[in-house]
């Protein structure tokens, strides 16, 4: 019998996009038609919380805090495995806020028992969350990048905390600033990935260790629509709107793909996989996301 996927989402009520730390930032656009991009931000955070729940999710909703727009991107913000959450150190100043402001959200689950344990990386040890450390249900390791963000430091204390095997992914592509952009694993096993986001090692290792049948490389297009940074439930898979090539792919092995126009938030450089964070995910096995109960709050 399966068990209910616990998905984190934030408000998107403090969302825009006034600063740039990556590539895909346009905070000039969002100058010029701010109040209608907010709107367009709360109706596709709405959306996207929808097609989670009809996935069969649970969706729990943390408070966002003024000045800090890109909390709405709570992959960023903690490795959860286990019930245990290691948080998440930011390289930028614009985004360290978030620290503070997530160890308090992570408390209150701890306190709600939707978690047991919340930790902190030392102060400088940089580690973005599960957007550069992604868990492998069906290998039982964490494919986890350094690069842009996280650094290489941060690969042994993830091991460490949670004595699990660390594979590290070096990125190369400042658009691939984390992981999650460029990578995503398939319950099936499967692996969606763009090459050019890779090191020529981080490839070698990828192709070593997962059946080059189990590989699917996405385009340029795939990378520009944000799809490879997909939210996979089962055999569920919600992403921003992909092509009809990677659609038509997914659909071919057994997957359902259910495509959101997240387009304000893309204008940050987030999507689908970004604005969640999966609360639930055991060294046990993936659950299912079949059965429906009530979403909840957090105040």
């Amino acid at each position: 019998m399966s068990t209910q996927a616990r998905i984190l989402m934030v408000e998107p009520t403090h969302f825009d996009v006034s600063y740039r730390i990556n590539p895909w930032m346009k905070p000039d656009l969002w100058a010029k038609e701010p109040g209608r991009l907010a709107a367009a931000a709360r109706r596709a955070s709405e959306v996207l919380h929808q097609a989670l729940v009809g996935a069969g999710c649970q969706v729990i909703v943390g408070a966002a805090t003024p000045g800090l727009p890109d909390m709405v991107f709570p992959a960023n913000a903690a490795i959860v495995l286990d019930g245990r959450a290691l948080l998440a150190r930011f390289r930028y100043p614009q985004r360290q806020g978030e620290e503070a402001a997530f160890l308090t959200l992570f408390e209150g689950l701890c306190e709600r028992g939707l978690l047991t344990e919340v930790a902190q990386l030392p102060p400088g040890c940089y580690q973005e969350g599960a957007g550069d450390a992604i868990w492998d249900g069906n290998r039982q390791w964490f494919w986890a990048a350094y690069g842009p963000r996280s650094s290489e430091a941060s690969l042994a204390r993830i091991g460490e905390f949670f004595g699990r095997e660390v594979v590290p992914m070096e990125l190369v592509s400042d658009r691939c600033y984390h992981l999650d952009v460029c990578f995503c694993p398939l319950s099936g096993g499967e692996i969606l990935y763009f090459a050019p986001a890779l090191t020529a090692q981080a490839l070698r290792t990828l192709r070593e260790r997962v059946p080059s049948e189990m590989l699917i490389q996405a385009t340029e297009e795939d990378l520009a629509r944000f799809s490879v940074n997909a939210v996979n439930v089962g055999r569920n898979v919600i992403m921003a709107t992909p092509t009809d090539r990677l659609r038509s792919v997914l659909a071919e092995r057994g997957y359902m793909v259910t495509p959101v126009d997240l387009s304000p938030f893309m204008m940050s450089g987030g999507g689908a996989y970004c604005m969640t964070l999966r609360l639930d995910r055991t060294s046990a096995g993936e659950t299912a996301g079949h059965a429906r109960e009530p979403e909840t709050a957090l105040a």
